[in-house]
């Protein structure tokens, strides 16, 4: 290597002055001589060179830099965190403040709550984005969380934006006190108005549901994964809430004749005589709605003005007929002895259109109980004869009490017509707080009182998977379903005095990812000993005019089946049979009054979702006089050995 401070380069260099140097004449300066650094001689277009000491100054001060950008980009984000989480905890005061205004009727504080409210998801979400939050996003460890965090903003500015609004907007055109019918007639030009609104806060919500699914939540940390987990818990009650609005607002203008009369057959269950929907058809009334006008057009009762069909008005098919032989397609009483509404509903349609000449354009069915709940609303209403019936003694009177004092079955049905028709005179009369009727169908719709069938299949699909349907899942696609359904067995008014009780547990994980779930059923009797009227003890087909016979169908989850019955830790026979795809088992339960009886089913279900944390299975049952007293246990969630 070239010492520096020597002559040297190429001729040309050597030519030009040399290569860039400093040049001494002596090692030592003569006295009175000052020694000046000559210049450098570069040769054109050549570039100076750097120092060793030059070079080694400039990394550590791009080092420097670089950190100190790292610093500044670290807390910008660390600042927009802070901003963001105080922002997105103001916000989550005011959704719950809205919830609360809403559920009043108060929209006018509603609307205000929700112009702050989009203030504070619009802040988060702008907190949440840009470039130092997008670099960030990528960056091991915390990435995914903050990631997540601006979905999170995202996903909730959409809701306060535009859901909400829509949502808002159609509430503000549906006061309840303009649905609530006048002189028989219920305006339907709110709802009509409000249709596209609920329709776009529904879209707007299911939308914000499939960007918050796209979230891994596998690697989060717990409170950023507890965040998206909880706002996915709240949307997808959101979309049920606003799927039933829309439902309503597609459903209830041409169900009420906005497009032409419409008419529809009203059965009334009688709770006393169990069966697998609620109780034997007993009364029914015939409904016509012409745009919004609704009056009765007809009324009668279901074993006297219907009678017995021979032969069947159709064929059940092998399933259901081995299971329940003809008799639903025979006998109007015993339509729903299957669970499956739709099925009776159309079975009651053919009924009423053979004896009658008019096909009905839907079927509604509800129970003593159910106008008990509308009662409170609407207050007493006097009846054709006897005392006036109220929300306190209609159950009682209808179930019990009747049958004393009117021991001739015409009488009963007269009187039975009379209080359905009394009860729904005051509702077409407008009687009673709206919102307070409302939130009582609910309730009575909630506990499968109330159910509707269309025999218009666009509209039947509408209805599909709500509670007004009446039907078990086609399939158990997010948690086993399993089914306790009742039908008197003895020709007895006895199931007045029936007391229920089940409770379902998720038990342990079987090979192919299924789970075993144990049901433990027990039926009571509080049925006096003595002093019924021979109507209510019936045929005594017990052996005991007093012994209550009820035959219970316990039906297991899609793809899964009932692999034991014991009580008292003896087998119990055990008759079977296949329903839309689920196996049925049927125990006929005999109780003398005062008597219990306590059954344990060990059933299966069906392969479940591996990527569940917890399975919570659930439990349908045949609505009672009294609520059933019910318990789900969930268990974790169960995985295949692969």
């Amino acid at each position: 290597m070239q010492n520096e401070d020597q002559p040297g380069g190429t001729p040309e260099e050597q030519k030009a002055g040399g290569p860039e140097r400093y040049a001494f004449e002596a090692p030592q300066r003569p006295s009175g001589v000052e020694f000046k650094k000559v210049r450098r001689a570069v040769a054109p277009g050549a570039q100076p060179r750097k120092t060793a000491k030059g070079r080694r100054r400039w990394p550590l001060i791009t080092a420097a830099a670089v950190m100190l950008i790292v610093l500044v980009w670290a807390g910008m984000v660390a600042v927009q965190g802070v901003r963001a989480k105080g922002h997105l905890e103001t916000a989550a005061g005011l959704f719950s403040q809205m919830q609360q205004q809403l559920q009043r009727g108060d929209l006018a504080a509603a609307e205000g709550t929700l112009a702050a409210l989009r203030a504070e998801t619009r802040a988060a979400h702008e907190q949440t984005t840009g470039v130092a939050w997008s670099a960030a996003s990528h960056v091991p460890l915390v990435g995914d969380d903050l990631a997540a965090v601006s979905q999170v903003a995202a996903v909730l500015d959409v809701l306060a934006s535009d859901a909400l609004g829509s949502l808002l907007d159609a509430a503000k055109g549906l006061d309840p006190q303009s649905l609530a019918p006048q002189s028989g007639r219920v305006d339907l030009a709110p709802v009509v108005a409000a249709g596209p609104r609920i329709a776009a806060g529904l879209a707007s919500i299911r939308s914000a549901r499939q960007r918050l699914a796209g979230v891994d939540t596998g690697g989060l940390m717990g409170p950023v994964r507890t965040a998206v987990e909880q706002l996915g818990d709240g949307l997808a009650r959101a979309e049920q809430v606003a799927a039933t609005a829309d439902r309503a607002a597609k459903l209830l203008p041409v169900m009420l004749g906005a497009d032409g009369p419409r008419t529809y057959l009203v059965l009334f269950q009688n709770n006393a005589e169990v069966r697998a929907t609620g109780g034997m058809p007993g009364a029914y009334i015939v409904v016509k709605a012409d745009a919004g006008a609704i009056r009765i057009a007809d009324q009668g009762s279901a074993a006297r003005d219907l009678k017995v069909f021979d032969p069947p008005v159709q064929d059940l098919g092998e399933d259901l007929t081995a299971l329940y032989t003809d008799r639903p397609a025979v006998f109007p009483a015993d339509v729903n002895l299957t669970p499956d509404f739709p099925t009776a509903a159309a079975l009651a349609r053919d009924m009423y259109r053979k004896r009658t000449g008019v096909a009905v354009d839907g079927v509604l069915a509800t129970d003593p109980v159910a106008l008990s709940y509308l009662l409170k609303v609407t207050g007493a209403v006097t009846m054709p004869q006897g005392e006036p019936l109220t929300a306190d003694n209609a159950v009682r009177l209808l179930l019990s009490e009747a049958y004393a004092k009117y021991p001739d079955p015409t009488d009963q049905d007269d009187y039975f017509a009379g209080a359905a028709r009394a009860t729904f005179d005051a509702l077409l009369a407008g009687r009673g707080d709206p919102k307070g009727l409302l939130a009582q169908m609910a309730r009575a719709a909630g506990e499968r009182r109330l159910l509707m069938w269309s025999a218009r299949p666009d509209e039947q699909a509408t209805l599909a998977g709500t509670v007004l349907e009446g039907r078990l899942p086609e399939e158990d696609k997010d948690a086993p379903t399993v089914g306790v359904f009742l039908n008197d067995g003895g020709g007895s008014k006895l199931s007045y005095y029936l007391t229920e009780a089940a409770t379902l547990t998720a038990g342990d994980c079987a090979e192919d990812g299924g789970r075993l779930l144990t049901l433990k059923l027990t039926l009571g009797s509080t049925a006096p000993a003595a002093g019924l009227p021979a109507y209510v003890r019936g045929l005594a087909l017990s052996g005991d005019p007093h012994t209550s016979r009820t035959n219970v169908m316990v039906f297991s989850p899609t793809q899964g089946g009932i692999l034991s019955v014991t009580s008292g830790g003896q087998e119990v026979d055990l008759g079977s049979g296949i329903e839309r795809g689920r196996m049925v088992g049927v125990i006929t339960v005999d109780l003398p009054p005062g008597a219990s009886q306590t059954y344990e089913v060990t059933l299966l279900t069906g392969p479940l979702d591996a990527a569940q944390t917890t399975v919570t299975p659930h439990l349908w049952t045949t609505p009672g006089v009294r609520p059933w007293d019910t318990r789900v246990d969930a268990g974790g969630a169960c995985r295949p050995n692969v």
